[in-house]
């Protein structure tokens, strides 16, 4: 799918004026585009990627909602894990979990087959794991299990090959849960509010990423942080923005996605805004995070 137009040439106050190769993007790097992803000759084996960050309210959810759907409309096949007993993921792309088996079956044993939970979206290519508020008691459960942090490993294990990518809509917390979706990813990829707040956790978060890597999962590796709910209007926004690239460099992303209110309007229609507004900037911006993401690697 070819992009339309350019997102951040729509974010007010974002000068993209003179010659292609001047034109900065809002993390003050050359702005560039992203190729569109070339078809794959085949599916698998998934590329896990687990969307973490302690702070609720960054934008998990709606990463992964749009994110999954941008890849799926490149013709990636995708697998979305709803990690969080909140189960917005699942409400956000219009399933009922009610009588449905979810990821707290898998997690407890009493689901053994992980094929047998996986529920198809509105969205092609987009499939889904949901969960509901049974999930809050998980941890509880699993604290005496043995091999407690790779459960969510073995459950994956058996739909792996399945998918191009699998992503994990991680609850807001570093509890056992979170701990499990990182000790079974390849990679992370952070979405950060570009709000003061929300940049003092990252630090915690990557330190819990590294002691995950020294103890449980050597392979996993940081794929990015992903700026959400930018505002070039405001100071502090542009402020955080500059910081954190100073701070982390290249891992941060070159995409950035904007605040707007098409998001909590996708989100109660229960569907993607590449599908609810797809010609509104922060579909092209979520598509754009896809080509990045594929372009760095992170995804095939």
């Amino acid at each position: 799918m070819a992009a339309k137009r350019n997102d951040v040439a729509e974010l007010p106050g974002l000068d993209v004026s003179g010659p292609a190769e001047s034109k900065l993007g809002p993390t003050g790097r050359p702005l560039r585009e992203f190729p569109v992803p070339a078809p794959l000759n085949g599916h698998g084996p998934a590329r896990i990627i687990a969307l973490c960050n302690q702070k609720g309210g960054v934008g998990k959810t709606t990463t992964t909602i749009n994110l999954g759907a941008s890849l799926a409309a490149y013709g990636r096949r995708v697998l979305a894990i709803d990690f969080d007993p909140q189960g917005a993921l699942s409400a956000g792309l219009g399933i009922n979990t009610h009588d449905l088996p979810t990821i707290y079956d898998l997690l407890l044993g009493s689901e053994k087959d992980t094929a047998s939970t996986i529920v198809e979206t509105s969205t092609p290519g987009l499939d889904i794991i949901p969960a509901n508020i049974d999930l809050s008691a998980a941890e509880v459960h699993l604290v005496n299990e043995v091999a407690r942090e790779m459960i969510l490993a073995r459950v994956l294990r058996q739909v792996s090959d399945r998918y191009d990518v699998i992503l994990i809509d991680c609850q807001p917390s570093l509890g056992l849960l979170t701990v499990n979706a990182l000790t079974a990813a390849h990679g992370v990829l952070i979405p950060l509010e570009c709000e003061f707040f929300a940049l003092r956790g990252v630090a915690l978060l990557i330190e819990t990423i590294d002691k995950v890597r020294d103890r449980l999962n050597p392979a996993i590796t940081l794929d990015g942080i992903l700026p959400t709910m930018f505002d070039p209007r405001t100071l502090h926004s542009r402020e955080v923005l500059e910081r954190v690239v100073e701070t982390f460099d290249d891992r941060v992303l070159e995409s950035v996605i904007g605040r707007t209110v098409k998001f909590p309007d996708a989100s109660v229609a229960g569907t993607p805004i590449t599908t609810f507004a797809p010609e509104h900037a922060a579909a092209e911006a979520y598509r754009r995070v896809a080509r990045e993401l594929v372009a760095r690697g992170a995804v095939a």
